[in-house]
């Protein structure tokens, strides 16, 4: 082969190269966008609300704290995955409405310029949500996190009884309700305690309140009856698990899931 038959070759294989290459990349992106687009709001905006981050905070221990889907509390604010927040971070628990935009029209052709329209105040209007009812089946394979007597019942609409607390005695073990990803370790949320909370799939999650010791960081994989936790009273009055399974951020009655004893 000669050296100019060569050289076409070389060109024309790299070409072939980068154009696959180019093909690959324009279908990642694709593919990213339809995910991210795909998520509709599922919790009820608190408008002129904000949440302060303090140390220690995540973006999951915000939006449990405040009754939101992590996912509307991280599209509000723009952020994106893995959700990094900082202290002093002022995050809004509503969408951005109510802004001015201006009109739009054909760009002109003509050299002459034309005054732009003046901007139109939108006032602003509440989204509206998904119905939040949550399904008979959750898709997870619940099972009873810790073994006692059930001294205190699911309540809906009661900020005090959002779970069922189950007694105990100190250092018995605590265990995850299914499978799932630890999304908050930590001591940060008033009222819980010592809380893990774990993230089963995109729309429930548990959460497991008052331990003495938290036995798995956050990220951490675990399975259904995995100890994760030590029984304790941190938060409490006396040795308890406070246990909660929350559906698009929202408390749900853990009986309705938990197997009948």
């Amino acid at each position: 082969m000669t050296n100019e038959r060569k050289t076409c070759s070389r060109v024309t294989l790299a070409t072939v190269a980068l154009v696959f290459v180019a093909s690959c990349s324009s279908s990642v992106v694709r593919e990213t966008s339809s995910s991210s687009a795909s998520h509709r709001i599922v919790s009820k905006p608190k408008y002129g609300a904000t949440a302060r981050v303090q140390r220690g905070d995540t973006l999951y221990g915000v939006a449990f704290r405040n009754g939101i889907d992590y996912r509307d509390l991280a599209t509000w604010n723009g952020i994106g995955a893995p959700y990094t927040i900082y202290p002093g971070q002022s995050l809004r628990l509503y969408p951005s409405n109510g802004k001015s935009v201006a009109a739009t029209g054909t760009a002109s052709t003509s050299a002459v310029a034309r005054p732009k329209p003046a901007a139109v105040s939108v006032p602003p209007r509440p989204v509206a949500a998904v119905a939040s009812t949550p399904p008979v089946n959750s898709g997870v394979s619940w099972r009873w996190p810790a073994d006692g007597a059930v001294i205190g019942r699911f309540a809906a609409g009661n900020a005090t009884r959002q779970g069922v607390d189950i007694a105990g005695t100190s250092g018995q073990p605590v265990r995850s309700a299914g499978d799932g990803v630890v999304v908050y370790s930590g001591g940060g949320l008033v009222g819980y305690g010592e809380l893990i909370i774990v993230k089963h799939n995109e729309a429930w999650l548990s959460a497991y309140g008052h331990n003495r010791t938290r036995l798995v960081n956050e990220g951490q994989n675990v399975k259904a009856g995995q100890q994760i936790a030590e029984m304790g009273r941190s938060g409490a009055a006396r040795d308890m698990l406070h246990f909660e399974i929350r559906y698009n951020g929202k408390p749900v009655d853990p009986q309705l899931y938990l197997p009948k004893r």
